[in-house]
This record gives C-alpha cells, structure tokens and sequence, in this order.
C-alpha cells in the first residue's frame, strides 16, 4: 500500500479572495488545501487561544464537519469564516462517515472540529480517521488547545509520565473496579468528570487510590476558570459538602508512590489487624490503597483470613 499524500505546511497557499478570515483589523487568506481530512484543534473556551494555521484550513475547507454545529459557528463568527457546516456526532456517525468519506473521494477537503479543543480526544472522530487513512486519504492534523494537557500544566503535580483515562463510569461499583485497575500506574492520572458526578468521583477515587494529591481544574481558559489543589480525601469532603460546581472539569491526580515490596506474612497480619474493626471490603480495601495493590487479590485474601478467623 502507498503512503497517503499529506499536505506540508509550505503548501497552505491564499486561495481566491472570497475566503479570507479575519483577526481583529486584519482580513487573512484562507489556506490552499489537497483533498483530505483536516483535524483540527478549537479553543476549550476562550476564543483567543485558536491558531491562525487552524482559522487558515477553516476558512479553506469545502466544508467543516463539527460535533454541535449551533457552538462551532460562535466561533466561526467570531471570526468572519463563511463555509457549509455538516454535523458529525457519535449518534449520527454510521450515516455521515461514509458521505464524509466519499466527499474527500470526490477531491474535497474537510475539516474535523469538536465543541471544544482537539478532536478525538474523549469526542468522535477516530473511525473517520482511520477509515480515511485505509482509503489512503491525506490526514492532517492542526494542532491546539487539549483541556487534559491544560490541566495537567497548572495542576502542580508530574507531568514526565501521565495517564488520559477520559470519562470513568457513571455508577460507583464499576468506577471503583476501574480506578482500582488504575491504582499502578506509574504516572499522573488524568479525569474527566461532569459537574454533578464530580464529588462521588472524588470519593471514589480516595477510596481506591487513598490520599494522594490532586487538583480539580474547573472551567479552564474562561472566565471563572477555578483549580482547587489538595489530597483526594479532603477535595471529596469539600465537594461533598457544598453545591455542585458548574462547567468542564478535569481532575488530575498525582501518582502511586513506589512503595518497598512486602511480604505475604506481612500483607496477611496487616489484613487480619484491620478486620478486627472493618468488614473484609473495607479492610481490603485500606490495605490495598496503603500498598498501591489490586484490591481485588487483597480482597480475596481477606476472604480467606476472614473464614479462617470463624
């Protein structure tokens, strides 16, 4: 198979006259595209933050496949860019794929946009990317504004090795199944959460990974943009105790310490001292945030101390 084509930023050309954006006082030419699929990056919430490469290929495109085509034109207008929007979403995806792709077939460009920041990025948009790149499409990427990446930044924890996890589960049991197969990995976790989950989350979260330090950055780049920063547990405790926090939300949280390895002989005594006071889930489950364990092996373990016990 032939490597796709794809567009070097020293082919982006003015095109005719009529498709131009504007910043500020200034009117720019669109971009000169190569029949493809363009990914491009929008702003997560302050408008400023698109780049002039992303308003170039928007404004070049033969169209602009958005997630809500009602929130991309505000940013559309914002700029003075005038192209046929066409949605593309996870409910509607299976019909508009294929058009899309016949499209691009046809010698047209697209560009791919979401709500907000990068494309693909807990948002649709992956088959369409690899359908194009098997059919030997040109796929371009515009590069920008990610809420994960902006969060981890001001988050004030490591960022040498992290994690993206996206959306965990809606309900508590399979959210704490998830985090606890989360409870190793060497490296800053990265969440999103909406508003109204976001205090069981975090109570979830020091329950299986215990008091590590987080931050919930809330509403990134807008104008009530928020990061609160402290250990999991006392983060829940506030949380729980007050009103629902409102916007986007990305909690970052730092990572398992490395811990000296323990003995079976150990595990089993520090397991029998915390069922004397906590039922065999809560006392495997104190046990395996200590040591960063899956809980689910401590767990089975305290079963057995458990019957022993009887």
């Amino acid at each position: 198979m032939t490597a796709a084509k794809v567009p070097q930023s020293d082919s982006i050309e003015p095109v005719r006259p009529s498709r131009t954006f504007h910043v500020g006082d200034a009117t720019l030419p669109a971009a000169r595209l190569g029949p493809g699929l363009y990914v491009v990056a929008t702003p997560i919430g302050n408008l400023a933050d698109v780049t002039l490469r992303a308003l170039a290929i928007l404004a070049g495109a033969d169209a602009i496949l958005a997630e809500d085509t009602r929130v991309s034109r505000t940013l559309l207008q914002r700029y003075g860019i005038e192209r046929p929007l066409a949605p593309y979403h996870e409910h509607n995806a299976s019909k508009a794929r294929p058009r899309a792709l016949e499209r691009i077939a046809e010698g047209q460009a697209l560009a791919l946009i979401s709500d907000a920041g990068t494309p693909l990025i807990s948002d649709p948009g992956y088959k369409l990317v690899a359908e194009a790149i098997e059919l030997g499409f040109a796929v371009v990427a515009a590069p920008g504004a990610s809420a994960a990446l902006t969060a981890l930044c001001v988050a004030g924890l490591p960022t040498d090795r992290f994690y993206f996890e996206g959306f965990l589960p809606a309900r508590s049991p399979a959210r704490r199944e998830r985090l606890n197969a989360l409870a190793a990995v060497p490296g800053s976790l990265i969440f999103y959460e909406s508003a109204g989950r976001l205090a069981g989350t975090l109570a979830d979260l020091a329950a299986e990974l215990g008091p590590r330090p987080a931050a919930v950055a809330r509403e990134l780049t807008k104008l009530h943009e928020e990061v609160k920063r402290g250990a999991l547990d006392k983060l829940a405790a506030e949380y729980i105790s007050g009103e629902p926090p409102r916007g986007e939300i990305v909690i970052v949280v730092g990572a398992a310490e490395e811990r000296a390895a323990v003995s079976e002989a150990a595990l089993d005594q520090e397991i029998a001292e915390q069922l004397v006071n906590l039922s065999v889930k809560d006392a495997a489950a104190s046990v395996a945030a200590k040591h960063g364990l899956p809980r689910r092996q401590i767990y089975a373990r305290a079963l057995a101390l458990a019957g022993a016990q009887r």
